[in-house]
């Protein structure tokens, strides 16, 4: 499986619901960075396994996004914790779905799969990947936020 994989950072501000949290129930900043990892098991004609910058050019867009956000203001979010999990999966809907309306060009549709993780520090961070060749977006809570677009 041949992989590359490139990275950003985000920054935001949040607040947790929960006895769990303890402290992070209080309203408090973040800065997290942000490795995706592209996977494919054979290159594509130009032997890439995805255009870097492409990919991340669609990476800063999809994290300027949330950028500099209190994210317990966001619509999309109301009601659901956004921890470091939670992110990891948001960005990878929304790359997921960027990969299926072309924006990382056509061979990227022939990805296998897809990592993201978000590093809350140096001791920290959480992934959420999936494969993506074949699979559709799912339905439910986790599935698609704010994308506009179909994807997976």
């Amino acid at each position: 499986m041949y992989a590359v994989t490139v990275r950003d950072h985000l920054m935001i501000a949040h607040s947790f619901k929960g006895e769990i949290f303890g402290p992070a129930q209080r309203l408090h900043g973040a800065t997290y960075v942000v490795d995706v990892e592209f996977r494919r098991t054979a290159l594509d004609e130009h032997d890439l396994v995805v255009d870097i910058g492409r990919a991340s050019e669609v990476l800063r867009a999809i994290l300027a996004e949330l950028n500099y956000r209190n994210l317990d203001e966001v619509a999309e979010f109301a009601g659901r914790n956004t921890t470091t999990e939670f992110l990891a999966r948001v960005v990878f809907d929304r790359m997921a779905a960027r990969i299926a309306v072309g924006a990382l060009g056509p061979s990227a549709r022939a990805l296998h799969s897809l990592r993201v993780t978000l590093h809350e520090s140096h001791v920290a961070w959480a992934s959420y990947e999936a494969t993506l060749v074949g699979i559709e977006p799912e339905a439910g809570p986790d599935a698609d936020f704010g994308s506009g677009a179909e994807g997976g």
